[in-house]
């Protein structure tokens, strides 16, 4: 009698919604510019075939976008996670050259510096977390509107603190040269700057109607005021940045083993694929890939089910769905 396939918890699919949805309920565009993997997919609101057309290859449209003023109103860059020889990760990640993340940052501010759109532009470049440095300055405790959440395997946290400070650089031709923001102006008297300031700072600039995504963002500090303080936008930007020093000596370690977030990448990449209720496909499978195979792995998973959405797009399915695709069983592991 043959055995049932071993049914795999996949991981979380994350279904709340973002702020690339209330955009859309406003009619406007979003595009994700992504080098390896673009990470707003584990957001499974975001395969939908509406959303699929605005996730592009960064290599192959970033630029050509930019310069014909074809950018979207929100854009998001997603780095290369990966490090390989000859195409360097650039996301600032351990063990990475961080020079590499700043090539980046380069590339992308003189390719909007010199597009038709940089009158419009305002660049933000901020971190997921700190990067495990040392600060002086201890994490506060402040009533902010976040709960526990009420789940067995929820952490122990009674969320009442802030975490610690990370840096966050904007540029724009509205802001006036050298401003340094340190608190913000409301809409709280104890709100604070933090990573859902951004979601809600984009609710203010275009004018969202909908709903605040959580109470977190509606209670984080806004920084839209930076941008308003000037009555024509500054000439003097420069056009080209200075070049990048590398930090690293030596090659990328491609034939390495993976980070954790490298292997979660992976797992999102086997929900794209199909692979991961295969028996043979596990949470440990991505650990047992090196860096190049991973790369490779998520890079044709993501091709396949990005084409797929769109053989779909044009077949006529509902926009709402989204493509649940079968295993093409293109897992490799490294020989041990």
């Amino acid at each position: 009698m043959a055995r049932r396939p071993r049914q795999v918890e996949p991981p979380p699919r994350l279904p709340q919604p973002t702020i690339f949805d209330s955009l859309r309920s406003a009619d406007l565009d979003f595009g994700v510019y992504f080098r390896s993997i673009p990470p707003p997919l584990f957001y499974r609101n975001l395969r939908r075939l509406k959303h699929v057309p605005s996730f592009h290859p960064y290599d192959d449209t970033f630029k050509s976008h930019a310069m014909s003023g074809r950018l979207p109103s929100l854009s998001v860059i997603e780095p290369r996670y990966f490090d390989l020889i000859g195409a360097p990760a650039d996301d600032d990640h351990p063990s990475h050259d961080v020079a590499n993340g700043q090539r980046l940052v380069k590339e992308v501010y003189e390719t909007l510096r010199a597009g038709p759109q940089w009158n419009h532009t305002l660049l933000v470049v901020t971190y997921d977390e700190h990067g495990g440095f040392f600060d002086h300055v201890a994490t506060p405790f402040v009533a902010s509107p976040t709960r526990r959440l009420d789940r067995p395997r929820a952490l122990p946290l009674p969320f009442d603190r802030l975490g610690v400070r990370i840096p966050t650089i904007m540029v724009s031709p509205w802001i006036k040269k050298g401003t340094v923001v340190n608190r913000p102006k409301g809409p709280y008297p104890n709100s604070e700057f933090e990573h859902s300031s951004i979601p809600a700072t984009i609710k203010k600039i275009f004018n969202l109607t909908s709903d605040f995504l959580t109470k977190r963002d509606a209670w984080a500090g806004t920084f839209e005021h930076i941008f308003t303080e000037l009555s024509s936008p500054r000439t003097d930007c420069p056009e080209v940045l200075p070049e990048v020093t590398s930090l690293r000596p030596g090659v990328a370690n491609e034939d390495g083993w993976l980070s954790e977030f490298q292997s979660e990448l992976v797992q999102l990449a086997a929900v794209l694929n199909g692979d991961y209720f295969l028996n043979s496909f596990s949470h440990e499978t991505g650990k047992k890939m090196t860096v190049k195979q991973a790369d490779a792995y998520v890079k044709r998973a993501v091709k396949r089910f990005i084409q797929a959405s769109k053989q779909a797009i044009r077949l006529g399915a509902n926009a709402s769905a989204i493509v649940n695709m079968r295993s093409a069983l293109t897992t490799v592991t490294a020989p041990p």
